[in-house]
């Protein structure tokens, strides 16, 4: 009996986190369709790729899905109101920092380094995921802000959005540092150096 096609020889989830940790080394420009098959396994070719995945920009929707939902959780502590707006922020500082030098992947954080030398269209494009996952990472903690302002644990002085700005460029920053192989004790560290930042805000709210 002829061979009806030839059976996949590689594990599909298996294949995703692969390709997730090449475009978080590589960013999506730089990633070849033809490292993507040579490190995904089962030796498959490309009408196979093709088959599996569509395109490799379908690839890596995918791979952005994958991130946001593990690896990228460690923002979740922004929306969490069960804990006080500086907690929150702190919290997210630090599980930031601690998984952007873990040894079991890339260095950095994807959403931060996957596109920022994006420079074909094809790139550009498909940009749009990574840039609402920084957007929202960005209005949580305005959120914050504005819950601590409400609540008098900030002057009214202090304007969200600047101060966010201040905490979003901190957060971003740490995907160069953990890239450039800062390590975690440092940028733990640091983080403690930035809520400085917030404690000294807190003390012209209790001065007025």
């Amino acid at each position: 009996m002829a061979q009806m096609g030839r059976p996949r020889t590689f594990d599909r989830d298996v294949a995703i986190t692969q390709a997730l940790h090449l475009f978080w080394e590589h960013g999506y420009d730089a990633t070849s369709l033809s490292q993507l098959k040579a490190n995904i396994g089962g030796g498959i070719t490309a009408p196979s790729f093709y088959a599996a995945f569509g395109s490799k920009q379908a690839l890596f929707n995918e791979v952005i899905g994958r991130y946001l939902t593990t690896h990228g959780r460690v923002t979740d502590s922004l929306f969490d109101t069960t804990l006080t707006p500086r907690e929150a922020i702190e919290l997210t500082l630090r599980r930031s920092a601690k998984m952007q030098c873990e040894p079991d992947h890339p260095k950095g954080c994807l959403v931060s380094l996957g596109l920022m030398s994006a420079c074909s269209e094809e790139s550009k494009a498909i940009s749009e995921p990574l840039a609402k996952a920084r957007n929202l990472n960005r209005a949580g903690l305005v959120a914050c802000i504005d819950r601590a302002i409400a609540a008098g644990e900030l002057p009214t002085s202090v304007i969200p959005q600047t101060l966010a700005a201040a905490f979003d460029s901190f957060l971003l920053g740490l995907s160069t540092l953990a890239r450039d192989g800062v390590p975690h004790a440092t940028l733990d560290a640091a983080v403690t150096q930035m809520m400085g930042l917030w404690d000294s805000l807190c003390i012209v709210a209790d001065d007025q």
